[in-house]
């Protein structure tokens, strides 16, 4: 099928048919052209020039994909890192430029079940060597637990992908601040290894991924949560305290289902929907507007999480809203975030929340390329990024 001849999906809108199907098409043909890598002779992918590989830019770099079909980069990237990993279960968090001090971020899990799931086909972790390196990477993160609580710390903000958030989790080896995004992940990565054992056979360790989860939710919601503020903050390990700096960070809790619902109704009414906050023009900011250093404009070369809009942190909060109801507030934030993206000549990797004018690298066919789908996931109602979805939907027609 000649592209130009496909029906734009109703949730599209059709009178964008000239505009957004070349758009969508063009990040495909750049991930084809410019987006592979072979790193040991495999064929790998990455949304960044660079050809560096990171860690949740891939789960998200795949979910995008996964949309079109396309499910083969999950394992060979997955099994690119997991080649790499050290005898106590540690792996870089990029491939190429190895980070000595960061863990892979609670992802690998979760990319693994996501082409497995696509493909129908699990064997390639059913044998004696990718499943036994999946759950010793998890046992690793659980050793970044210095104080023994059960909740595990970032080495920095740069480990935590959002990079210059310093005031949150400190900068490089600091290992102080128990990071309420980086448990969520871990609950997620727990489910996504009780889905991966229940596939292969191994019922038992099934049981005990999803309890380990569950125990982690109620840790997440004891310790990071403040009555007063309504909010979720990250805690120092050094002084028992939570550090009280709004991000982003402090919505995640919903994408998981860790927040009970008069509390997820406070972080919404109360945080996310303030313009104050995190309601920009185009939302959802990185860091509050409360907070004395929040900015949306470069500055230098930093890439800001200090108020710009990020598409995968967008996406998480909206599935979020979505599990707990706010499917009006999540079809808006959806509509803001397509207009984002549909609004530049190419994708770009973050945005200003107060003009919507693209930012950092340009042209950029990593995660952003979500903001096209986030629409047709609220209003033709799939998901695959749900863990125990095992249903998914090609949009057709596109041709990678």
């Amino acid at each position: 099928m000649n592209i130009q001849d496909y029906t734009v999906p109703d949730f599209l809108g059709r009178d964008t048919k000239e505009t957004v199907i070349p758009k969508i098409q063009a990040i495909l043909d750049n991930i084809k052209n410019k987006g592979i890598v072979y790193i040991n002779r495999r064929e790998c992918v990455t949304g960044y020039a660079i050809h560096e590989l990171y860690d949740w830019d891939l789960y998200f770099e795949t979910l995008f994909l996964s949309h079109f079909g396309v499910a083969k980069y999950c394992r060979n990237n997955v099994e690119t890192f997991l080649d790499t990993q050290r005898a106590d279960g540690f792996i870089s968090r990029a491939a190429v430029n190895v980070r000595e001090t960061h863990h892979f971020k609670p992802f690998l899990a979760q990319t693994a079940l996501l082409g497995s799931r696509q493909l129908q086909d699990f064997r390639w972790l059913a044998g004696e060597r990718y499943y036994p390196r999946l759950k010793k990477y998890l046992d690793h993160w659980f050793t970044w637990d210095s104080d023994g609580n059960g909740l595990c710390y970032w080495d920095g903000s740069d480990h935590s992908g959002m990079d210059n958030q310093g005031r949150r989790l400190g900068y490089a080896n600091v290992r102080e601040y128990e990071g309420v995004d980086l448990n969520c992940y871990l609950v997620r990565e727990l489910e996504a290894m009780a889905e991966i054992a229940k596939a292969i056979g191994k019922d038992g360790e099934a049981v005990g991924f999803t309890a380990h989860a569950e125990e982690l939710k109620a840790k997440i919601n004891e310790v990071f949560w403040d009555e007063e503020d309504g909010f979720y903050y990250d805690r120092s390990e050094k002084t028992g305290k939570l550090n009280k700096v709004k991000s982003v960070a402090g919505f995640i809790p919903l994408w998981v289902g860790a927040a009970p619902a008069d509390r997820a109704e406070r972080l919404v009414k109360e945080h996310l929907l303030n313009p104050n906050e995190f309601w920009t023009n185009y939302p959802v900011a990185t860091w509050s507007k409360s907070e004395p250093d929040y900015h949306q404009e470069k500055h230098g070369n930093e890439s800001t999480w200090m108020g710009s809009t990020w598409i995968p942190t967008n996406y998480m909060v909206f599935r979020g809203l979505l599990r707990y109801g706010y499917t009006d507030v999540a079809r808006e934030l959806a509509d803001k975030t397509f207009e984002l993206v549909v609004s530049e000549v190419d994708l770009r990797e973050y945005y200003n929340g107060e003009t919507g004018a693209g930012q950092g690298l340009s042209p950029f066919w990593g995660w952003s390329g979500l903001g096209y789908l986030m629409k047709a996931e609220v209003e033709a109602g799939f998901c695959h990024s749900e863990l125990a979805n095992k249903t998914f939907v090609t949009l057709d027609g596109f041709c990678f």
